[in-house]
């Protein structure tokens, strides 16, 4: 997958990065608010992995605004049910991983994750090769999921 062979050209946050970029599939950014955004997981752990994020700059939810905390709730559930019609999954892992002890790949700008479930989607894959399978290419997700928003 080309995505994954080119590695991340992007230096600095790459959220804030991703949020100067006219959305595309170059920073992958599926619907913008107006103090939010929701971007897909360019690593996903199941197809149509997407996060919720404020454009401030804020390594945690407490230090936001409340207006762009609500809105992020808002965004998490239009992310779900525009989700819920593209995938009609049977569940989902919505939560964030706040510092770099609780396992956040970029503990200096809060996010939100929305991951699809399925029953049976993980595998001997995950659990013994450490390796996850993503059945959708992510130029497909990211078109899918932008046409069910619009």
């Amino acid at each position: 997958m080309q995505y994954i062979q080119n590695g991340n050209p992007i230096s600095g946050c790459v959220f804030c990065e991703a949020a100067k970029l006219a959305d595309g599939m170059e920073n992958l950014i599926v619907h913008r608010g107006q103090l939010a955004f929701v971007i897909l997981n360019r690593y996903p752990y199941t197809s149509g992995h997407v996060m919720v994020v404020p454009f401030e700059h804020r390594s945690t939810y407490e230090d936001l605004p409340a207006g762009t905390r609500a809105e992020m709730m808002e965004l998490l559930a239009q992310a779900t049910t525009v989700l819920r019609k593209v995938y009609k999954p049977g569940g989902f892992n919505v939560g964030a991983n706040l510092g770099n002890v609780a396992g956040a790949g970029i503990a200096d700008h809060v996010h939100f994750h929305i991951v699809p479930r399925w029953a049976g989607d993980t595998n001997f894959m995950s659990t013994v090769g450490d390796v996850r399978v993503i059945p959708e290419d992510l130029a497909d997700t990211y078109r899918r999921i932008c046409e069910c928003w619009d």
